[in-house]
């Protein structure tokens, strides 16, 4: 009589998607580092490329945040650095809006309906879904939006997770740019400001600007507040998943 087959190991599908999501946690990380390390140099790359610079920042941006290669982080600084405040903030978003599209069709590919169908498989995970997505268009955009917020939300792991839950496209799209857009539009300005000293890089501004203590004590005060709101949208995220009433109504009663 042959063995009963092994039902404990996750299917071939399950164990891709979630390789792919080690590996869009892991490797944007390691490579912010980098980039911010480099920034000088990749600016001079992106200024050679004259008129077209502007193209070529917002199509590797798109590409390698929606790959997994780079955070949006990292190249919402390079966009300020190079192109400051009014042309970087569109460019950067322009470019994470172009990374989300990206990465919904390479998470569909990997994920297929694997995922879909584990969470058919167990009730609470399809009233988690339906709560955060599947009840309208405002709500669902909404609670994307929310999702998208936190600064510790890592943008190609939220693209799997919400391309995996079925998130329809406009939604998807809409609550992406909506969520990531304030804190974009921050690193932006912090970088295009930075830039403006005539600083080649980062290092240099921290040496000869206002200094390593300044410059850590700023960027821990802006942790610190991004920290509570990501607190307070978790919140809100959670109560959605159990109140019939939209998070923005919920967000209205905490405040």
């Amino acid at each position: 009589m042959s063995e009963p087959p092994n039902t404990s190991q996750p299917p071939n599908g399950l164990k891709a998607t979630t390789a792919l999501g080690i590996a869009w946690i892991a490797v944007p990380a390691l490579a912010g580092f980098v980039l911010l390390a480099q920034i000088g140099p990749a600016s001079d790359w992106i200024t050679s490329h004259g008129n077209w610079g502007l193209v070529v920042y917002i199509l590797v941006f798109a590409i390698t945040s929606g790959l997994g290669l780079l955070p949006t982080f990292t190249q919402a600084v390079l966009g300020g650095w190079v192109f400051g405040m009014w042309v970087g903030g569109p460019a950067a978003i322009a470019g994470f809006a172009g990374g989300s599209l990206v990465g919904r069709v390479v998470a569909a590919a990997v994920a297929g309906d694997r995922v879909e169908a584990l969470i058919q498989k167990h009730e609470r995970a399809r009233a988690v879904r339906t709560a955060l997505l599947q009840r309208g268009f405002i709500r669902t955009t909404v609670t994307i939006t929310l999702l998208r917020l936190p600064p510790n939300s890592p943008f190609a792991l939220m693209n799997l997770a919400l391309t995996a839950c079925r998130a329809r496209l406009w939604p998807y799209l809409i609550g992406t740019v909506l969520g990531m857009a304030p804190r974009t539009l921050i690193l932006v300005g912090f970088a295009g400001a930075a830039a403006s000293t005539g600083a080649r890089d980062i290092q240099t501004f921290i040496k000869d600007g206002p200094g390593v203590g300044v410059f850590v004590g700023g960027i821990i005060a802006l942790l610190i507040v991004l920290g509570i709101l990501g607190v307070v949208v978790r919140r809100a995220v959670d109560a959605a998943g159990s109140d019939p009433e939209p998070p923005y109504q919920v967000l209205g009663k905490n405040r």
